[in-house]
């Protein structure tokens, strides 16, 4: 391959479904799954009730699943997944992977956005959504819906999947020096931040937003026991009807409680470069586990909206585990890695490719009206 190191874009990807290397022997992979350094993955014809998840083994899934499976469902045309129940659900696509060629699968944005806790399998070794060069077989995909009962049906994309060229991760120096060239941050007044200004520390940090004066609306929180919502609909639900405004003022700061979902954005907003793709990773709080996020891959061309470069937020979603935590504004929360891309993208993130959050704010996710909408008919 005559590439440099670096995540496949999307002209490599479309090559590696002509060449094998991704492929689906039941149905052919359709164009619109194609994105500018990702492919989006669907779901097979049945889902397995499992009694639980489990750990990776030397068993292979199969066998697994034999000892585990409490039932199956078939997903056509649909099907609904119960909030808090654990289910396996082997995915269209299969993967022959040269040996210089690695994967790795995150949610998409609009899974995360409904606290859809999920990891793509391949085989009994790989669990958390890394796949090992030159992998040849199948995809499983484990599926726990944390706040919301969820209908889906066959064909449905829930995760995407990235593939690596060797590896480019970019160290803080490199990501210095594309600062200087071009700013990565934005403020809420289009300007870039500045660099000295930024926080470098295995990757670029960025900040929560959680200022308020009176009772500023800073985010969304999850309702418990709401109504099933079907992930094909687009613009459809009241959003009153799944979750809770939050806000905050001066007198009544951010505090965020132990295993209540939250949506929530960046302080600043972020914009990447064609050339290059990133990833939001996990960040450990120190004491108990503040989750902020589920879906972590941003696409070459996030945050340029129209070829203008002024940066989108990026929507973190929030899950505190064991303690409540005070956040505040402005507080480091979460951390950008960047990777350069094997070849400049020939589609970006945007408009072209219908992305739903390209200059997106505090947003839900894709399947709810927004939220003045839903007040200005009201």
């Amino acid at each position: 391959m005559r590439l440099r190191p670096g995540v496949l874009p999307f002209q490599w990807l479309s090559r590696a479904t002509e060449e094998g290397w991704i492929a689906s022997p039941i149905q052919a992979i359709e164009a619109y799954q194609l994105q500018p350094a990702s492919l989006d993955l669907r779901l097979g014809a049945v889902a397995y009730r499992i009694r639980s998840s489990f750990l990776p083994g030397h068993e292979p899934v199969e066998h697994k699943l034999a000892a585990l499976t409490m039932y199956d469902i078939p997903l056509a045309p649909a099907a609904v997944l119960e909030r808090g129940h654990v289910y396996l659900i082997p995915l269209m696509e299969e993967l022959a992977l040269p040996t210089s060629l690695r994967g790795r699968t995150n949610p998409k944005s609009s899974t995360g956005r409904l606290d859809i806790f999920t990891r793509v399998i391949t085989g009994a070794h790989s669990f958390r959504g890394d796949i090992r060069p030159g992998y040849h077989g199948k995809l499983c995909f484990d599926v726990f819906a944390l706040s919301f009962t969820i209908k889906v049906h066959h064909g449905l994309s829930l995760n995407h999947l990235r593939l690596f060229f060797a590896d480019a991760p970019r160290d803080d120096v490199a990501i210095r020096r594309l600062y200087e060239v071009e700013p990565l941050l934005y403020d809420d007044d289009d300007h870039s931040i500045p660099l000295e200004a930024v926080h470098l520390e295995g990757g670029l940090f960025m900040g929560l937003a959680a200022a308020g004066r009176e009772e500023t609306l800073v985010g969304y929180k999850a309702k418990k026991n709401s109504d099933i919502i079907d992930l094909s609909k687009v613009g459809f639900y009241d959003p009153s009807a799944f979750w809770e405004p939050v806000r905050c003022s001066p007198s009544r700061p951010l505090i965020l409680e132990p295993e209540e979902f939250y949506i929530l954005t960046s302080k600043e907003k972020v914009c990447i470069p064609p050339a290059y793709a990133a990833e939001l990773v996990a960040y450990d709080a120190g004491s108990g586990e503040l989750r902020t996020h589920y879906a972590g891959f941003f696409d070459p061309g996030f945050g340029y909206g129209h070829g203008i470069r002024r940066g989108t937020k990026a929507v973190l979603e929030v899950r505190p585990h064991d303690v409540p935590f005070l956040v505040e504004d402005g507080q480091l929360f979460c951390k950008l890695c960047l990777e350069s891309t094997a070849e400049t993208p020939q589609v970006v993130y945007g408009a072209a490719l219908q992305s739903h959050y390209q200059m997106q704010s505090l947003t839900l996710g894709k399947q709810f009206l927004p939220w003045n909408a839903v007040s200005a008919t009201s």
